[in-house]
């Protein structure tokens, strides 16, 4: 949740700017405030404005936009070291951390911040670090076949609603904030399709097939209909709703999953929701021989690079490229 009170009047206005004009979702704006809190609260430290030993207790409430118009590349440069030395952060929390100054600073550059204008853009010649490449971890065809059998127990009161959440996450490979805020209104079974809103508040159809369409039809069957809570969630129009009636939350669908995953003998620490995303993703591109463009509709990528990184192969076919080598039964 972000405290606007704890913020000075420029973060606050660049929040504002970010979703009224750059239109980002709500996470984002909390990952934005997190980010250039931590990142004033070391330009306090580094510009010896604070006599506060502990990093979490330093206010930034007080930091004259004055300050911000000294800020240098070699500030920011030494802002990432920090968070190298200090946090181990990896490249690709970094990357995003750059990300947000880079927008940060290019909104205080531009006429849309106008009562507060910096004559120039010291994060203008910033660079991404080159991240880690590294597979995706994916459930196996098997594996993924276990979770929905452990989803579909019976002895699991919400075994319909928790079978259609797999399913859907398993076949469409949404996102944990796509799947929560569906509502029913969203879901059209006559054609086989519903909509979600993804980053970026971007609205997108994904296609249904005959499992998730027979998912969401007997879990529509018991979904409750009365004594469902009128709230700030909309949760009267959420397609899944927790035992209190409200919109299903991240914590709750968290939780089924790692439950399913343990049911199913698989290693809760390993997988997770969005590694169910990856196994989709994966499914689709191995068994499936689908089109990496159409995958990147389907995921909702904005860059095809991010896609991409569902083309690698399996260890099974590096290990069956290197049996059919013709040498391979060379005797000599």
């Amino acid at each position: 949740m972000i405290k606007r009170e704890e913020n000075p009047d420029y973060l606050n206005a660049f929040l504002d700017y970010s979703t009224t004009i750059l239109n980002k979702s709500p996470n984002s704006i909390k990952e934005y405030n997190y980010d250039l809190a931590m990142f004033l609260k070391f330009i306090k430290i580094r510009f010896n404005l604070s006599k506060e030993t502990e990093f979490s207790k330093i206010e930034i409430k007080d930091l004259p936009f004055d300050v911000i118009k000294k800020i240098e590349l070699d500030d920011i440069h030494a802002f990432l070291g920090y968070l190298t030395n200090i946090y181990q952060s990896k490249a690709a929390t970094r990357a995003r951390k750059i990300s947000t100054i880079r927008i940060f600073f290019k909104y205080l550059s531009q006429e849309a911040s106008k009562k507060y204008l910096l004559d120039h853009n010291p994060a203008l010649n910033l660079k991404t670090p080159k991240k880690d490449k590294r597979l995706p971890k994916y459930l196996s065809f098997d594996d993924s076949k276990r979770l929905l059998e452990a989803a579909s127990n019976e002895d699991n009161r919400n075994h319909e609603r928790d079978l259609a959440i797999t399913t859907l996450f398993l076949n469409c490979g949404m996102r944990l904030s796509e799947l929560v805020g569906i509502n029913i209104n969203d879901v059209d079974l006559n054609e086989w399709k519903l909509n979600v809103i993804g980053k970026g508040n971007k609205e997108r159809t994904i296609y249904l097939n005959k499992s998730c369409v027979k998912a969401i039809m007997e879990y529509l069957r018991v979904r409750p209909t009365k004594g469902i809570k009128h709230d700030n969630k909309n949760s009267d129009k959420a397609l899944f709703l927790s035992e209190r009636k409200t919109r299903i939350g991240n914590r709750t669908v968290q939780y089924a999953i790692h439950k399913e995953l343990m049911q199913a003998g698989l290693d809760s620490n390993k997988y997770s929701v969005h590694k169910l995303r990856h196994t989709a993703a994966t499914l689709m591109y191995q068994y499936g021989e689908v089109d990496i463009r159409a995958l990147q509709e389907l995921l909702g990528h904005e860059s095809i690079s991010t896609t991409e990184i569902y083309t690698h192969v399996s260890n099974e076919q590096v290990r069956s490229a290197v049996e059919r080598n013709p040498l391979a039964n060379l005797e000599l």
